[in-house]
């Protein structure tokens, strides 16, 4: 029997590996069966010899951080040159050959929040000072205006008061703030995903063809590409003059989409854009602000 072969009795322990990657397996290592392709047809794991080079932990570790198996390596291209061929393809069913829509957009966020990351450091340090005079003056002056004469009492005794005590903890720590913020700000990323879906939902509402389930595919497909270009400008924005170019590809990318997608023409697909845009950029600012007053509520005195 070859010295790769799983012994008959699934209960034994198999030899030890000579350490060569793609050695050939005649039987599951998981369950025993006798093997008829590159997965086991009673358990699905992979027919592969498992004992590898110490190089191939690190990959393998990689993969695991970013779920980056060899469909990421082919789905980004296709994202970024081809979008409304990616969605189409997947609603179509082809789904093999590319990474599941919602893994495609954690892996996007976990790469905007370390670009971010490596990106703010230098602003967090030019904001995280010692509060000086001038501060703690506009800081009197913004409790003074604060005051709202003339205002419902329950403004004047809970809100001016929230904000007072809150506002001036954000000044004397604003380091805490930006981290408490930065902290917060994962959960609120991952909500735009639902509401770009349900704005989707209404302005396709006439559209007949697509479902809820195809808008979150869609916005999956697009928030992916727009947080990656996020991370890139993030990046080089430094580095290289001009980067701001970049931000023009955002437009641009989207609008290929939607047509693609959706079907619509030109001018359909540019009212569509300006709609979503305005729509967006509200739930943008709400999701803003309570980003903001989340922040100042977890400031502890």
């Amino acid at each position: 029997m070859d010295q790769h072969a799983l012994p008959a009795d699934k209960n034994s322990v198999p030899p030890l590996r000579d350490g060569h990657a793609g050695a050939q397996v005649t039987h599951c290592y998981n369950c025993g069966a006798e093997l008829r392709g590159p997965w086991c047809h009673t358990c699905g794991q992979a027919a592969t010899d498992f004992h590898r080079h110490a190089h191939h932990l690190v990959f393998e570790a990689i993969e695991g951080l970013f779920h980056a198996d060899g469909r990421f390596v082919r789905t980004l291209p296709r994202l970024v040159r081809d979008p409304a061929g990616l969605t189409r393809d997947y609603l179509a069913g082809k789904r093999a050959s590319q990474i599941p829509p919602i893994r495609l957009v954690l892996v996007t966020l976990l790469i905007v929040f370390l670009a971010g990351g490596w990106a703010g450091r230098s602003t967090n340090a030019d904001l995280a000072h010692t509060p000086s005079a001038a501060d703690k003056a506009e800081l009197k002056k913004a409790n003074i205006s604060l005051d709202m004469k003339g205002m419902p009492t329950i403004v004047n005794t809970d809100v001016t008061d929230w904000l007072r005590v809150h506002v001036t903890r954000a000044v004397n720590d604003p380091e805490r703030l930006i981290d408490v913020m930065h902290e917060k700000a994962h959960d609120f990323a991952f909500l735009m995903l639902p509401i770009s879906a349900f704005l989707l939902a209404m302005i396709f509402m006439f559209r007949p063809g697509f479902v809820l389930f195809d808008h979150f595919v869609f916005s999956m497909h697009s928030l992916s590409f727009q947080g990656l270009l996020v991370s890139v400008f993030l990046v080089t924005e430094h580095v290289v003059p001009g980067a701001g170019f970049l931000v023009l590809a955002s437009p641009l990318h989207l609008f290929v989409h939607m047509r693609g997608v959706y079907g619509t023409g030109t001018l359909g697909t540019l009212v569509r854009m300006a709609v979503l845009f305005c729509l967006t950029a509200v739930a943008f600012s709400l999701l803003l602000a309570a980003l903001v007053i989340v922040g100042l509520q977890a400031l502890r005195a």
